[in-house]
């Protein structure tokens, strides 16, 4: 058990527009290497935002501040026990070759729903991009700005 520090926000890193399941995300991420997984032992996030801005539960938690070993993601090597994760379906151009901001209208009005219920719940706990953590473009925006475009100051 260890006291949930951050939030932190990804992207799946697939083109735009592209649909991915939670089976997607199971298979890239608890697959073996030999089978084209990662060979992880749990999924890199709790809840996927899909295009359509439904949110959907990856792994359950226990909705307070402690992260219980049970219910931790593997989004961020060296912050998992930690941290929660969240990800959002895109962050790529529709070639798949360049990171872009690629969520849609539903997807914005439901992470700042999510992220704001979070916040209010957890004003403690610090919200990241993955990119912040990593050198990575993951979630392929400036969250910090983002976070400050809708009323949190941090």
């Amino acid at each position: 058990m260890a006291k949930l520090k951050r939030l932190v926000l990804h992207c799946t890193a697939t083109p735009e527009g592209r649909a991915v399941s939670s089976d997607d995300i199971r298979a890239w991420h608890t697959n073996p290497v030999s089978k084209g997984g990662r060979g992880w032992r749990q999924v890199g996030y709790t809840d996927m935002i899909h295009l359509d801005g439904t949110v959907e539960r990856l792994v359950e938690n226990n909705e307070n501040d402690i992260v219980d070993p049970w219910e931790i993601t593997n989004g961020a090597a060296g912050y998992n026990s930690t941290s929660r994760h969240v990800v959002y379906v895109g962050g790529m151009d529709k070639q798949n070759k360049k990171a872009m901001d690629t969520r849609t209208p539903e997807q914005l009005e439901a992470m700042e729903a999510y992220v704001k219920d979070f916040h209010q719940r957890f004003p403690d706990i610090r919200i990241v991009g993955h990119n912040e953590l990593a050198a990575k473009a993951c979630p392929s925006f400036d969250v910090q700005k983002w976070l400050k475009s809708i009323g949190i100051n941090q």
